[in-house]
């Protein structure tokens, strides 16, 4: 047990992993695609190398040979040094002993990658016990002890405790205690970070510093997340299309980046204080407008089942937007915003205070007399893919709300989707396409375009860009605004990216466990919160700087 405490050796120049020249091709039934096309790094001891790219660069795909994790139609070429071992040449056997004792993995989805049926405390047990003569009193002790490293409170007690009992943020914790449990020279950290609020996200990058630190370990972190390569990075290797464009220090890479493509990824990305929609603005535009929506003391509480008490995920929240304009939404997961949202479109009942949209009650509403509303009203869903039907083409899809709402004909349906599409910057012929044949951008595009059919006054777009990649990110959110200008909706924006609301809202509301804590002129919320739970969230969201993030890493420590 006592080599578990012990850091890992390196190789005499102090490099724990070594990739070169690194081929992975898959066999399709289509042919062979080369996923990964001669790409080598290196990972010394207590460095972070960050792996970036956009999706389908080949960075997943090179970090699971790290772990001999591929798929068995994956043929991988190369070398893959981890502590003088060539994982690409070592058999099944061999690997089981490697993994978890020389390398670990943090997962991008926790709940996913823990089993629900087991206790937490049995589940890193049993990864101990796969690698040694271990008690079962051992490794129980080991459990607590690494649950306690990661920051998990009374681990004695929560040791025994099931995923569903954590936090998202707390179950994360827990697949770095289980990383950690056999002590390994490198950790893969594959997006770690992507699924989790910006308060918890910015605990869990300080962890992930703090086991760097403490046990010299190795860490290959994947992510798209240019905020948190500033944050965490000592090196930056950029992927695309397979291959490496380019590796430098996170500091040169950032002030200085060589390669077009880097240099476009970073200028995709959004900046809080940068291309700011309020910038300048010193009162409320619209303010003199139709008033679409008004809520009042507005409350939604969901009923307690099976002997739960009742929820209250809305509590007494005044607010209104107004024609033309641009309203942010933001809050972590749970602060109400997307009940809100929906409670707007009519798709979640409200139990208390009043909420007038387009003029209508929603408190006691009938589907009979709002439906006619309904037209007036577009939404864009955050999974795109989970909101069209599968089995309808794009057309189709896009047309639907002129079918339901507007006697047109097939002739007519078509010619308005081929208008849509035009807007969307989609091409026409995308209209027969189904939405699996669509990539994740195209299908938010597609999105877009059905929440416009009908010519809505009030649309509602609830995380329309938190699943796209920087640069399809970008060109959504350019895409927004200038539907936005040239049409005129009013919108609301509902997210947890600050940099995406300030670049897109003109006026933010702040919302924290069901109530609206702060709001105003975007500009001046982002610059000058004035609620103390504003102003950690702010100082929590890491920015594509490491000069600056690194200041705001310490602001952000000192308000915890």
């Amino acid at each position: 047990m006592s080599q578990h405490g012990t850091p890992k050796i390196a190789t005499a120049d102090g490099r724990v992993l070594s990739i070169e020249d690194l081929q992975v091709t898959f066999t399709t039934d289509a042919g062979e695609v080369d996923a990964v096309r001669g790409v080598s790094f290196e990972v010394a001891a207590g460095e972070v190398v960050a792996v970036v790219g956009e999706s389908g660069s080949g960075k997943s795909v090179t970090a699971r040979t790290v772990l001999g994790l591929l798929a068995e139609t994956a043929t991988a070429r190369g070398a893959v040094v981890l502590r003088g071992n060539n994982m690409l040449a070592l058999t099944g056997r061999q690997l089981r002993a490697v993994r978890g004792e020389d390398v670990a993995m943090v997962f991008q989805e926790p709940s996913t990658a823990l089993n629900p049926v087991y206790t937490v405390g049995w589940q890193i047990a049993e990864g101990l016990r796969a690698h040694g003569k271990v008690s079962k009193k051992q490794a129980r002790a080991r459990a607590i002890e690494v649950l306690g490293r990661v920051g998990i409170p009374e681990p004695e007690k929560r040791v025994d405790y099931y995923p569903h009992q954590f936090s998202g943020g707390q179950k994360q914790r827990v697949i770095i205690a289980a990383a950690l449990a056999l002590n390994p020279a490198v950790i893969v950290a594959d997006e770690p970070t992507t699924a989790l609020d910006v308060t918890v996200q910015a605990e869990i990058l300080e962890l992930l510093r703090e086991v760097r630190d403490e046990f010299n370990t190795g860490i290959v972190l994947i992510t798209h997340n240019m905020g948190v390569v500033a944050d965490l990075a000592d090196r930056v290797v950029v992927m695309y299309q397979g291959k490496v464009v380019e590796t430098a220090q996170s500091l040169e890479l950032f002030s200085a980046p060589r390669e077009d493509y880097t240099k476009a990824l970073l200028e995709a990305v959004p900046h809080l204080g940068r291309n700011s929609a309020s910038a300048g603005m010193s009162e409320r535009s619209g303010q003199d407008k139709e008033v679409l929506v008004e809520a009042t003391n507005l409350e939604i509480t969901y009923p307690g089942r099976m002997g739960t008490p009742a929820f209250k995920a809305v509590d007494n929240v005044s607010l209104k937007i107004c024609a033309g304009e641009v309203y942010g939404l933001v809050g972590e997961s749970g602060s109400g915003k997307t009940t809100i949202g929906r409670a707007i479109a009519g798709l979640n009942r409200t139990t208390g205070g009043s909420l007038k949209v387009l003029g209508y009650e929603m408190l006691n509403f009938k589907e009979r007399t709002f439906k006619p509303l309904r037209q007036e009203i577009g939404f864009v869903f955050q999974d795109p893919a989970a909101s069209f039907n599968p089995q309808l083409s794009i057309g189709e899809c896009v047309a639907e709300p002129l079918l339901v709402h507007r006697k047109v004909t097939p002739a007519q349906a078509r010619a308005r989707v081929d208008e849509l599409l035009e807007a969307v910057q989609l091409p026409k012929a995308f209209a027969d396409r189904f939405p699996h044949e669509l990539s994740g951008g195209q299908r938010q595009r597609a999105s877009l375009a059905r929440s416009l059919a009908l010519d809505p006054k009030l649309l509602i777009a609830d995380e329309p860009t938190s699943a796209l990649d920087v640069s399809v990110q970008a060109k959504v959110l350019e895409l927004f605004k200038e539907l936005q200008t040239e049409l005129g909706f009013a919108a609301l924006f509902i997210s947890h990216d600050l940099a995406v609301v300030d670049m897109l809202s003109t006026w933010v509301g702040v919302l924290y466990r069901g109530k609206l804590v702060e709001e105003g002129i975007g500009s001046q919320v982002m610059s000058n919160p004035s609620h103390q739970y504003t102003q950690r969230l702010i100082a929590s969201l890491p920015v594509p700087d490491p000069v600056e993030q690194a200041i705001r890493r310490e602001a952000f420590l000192k308000t915890g």
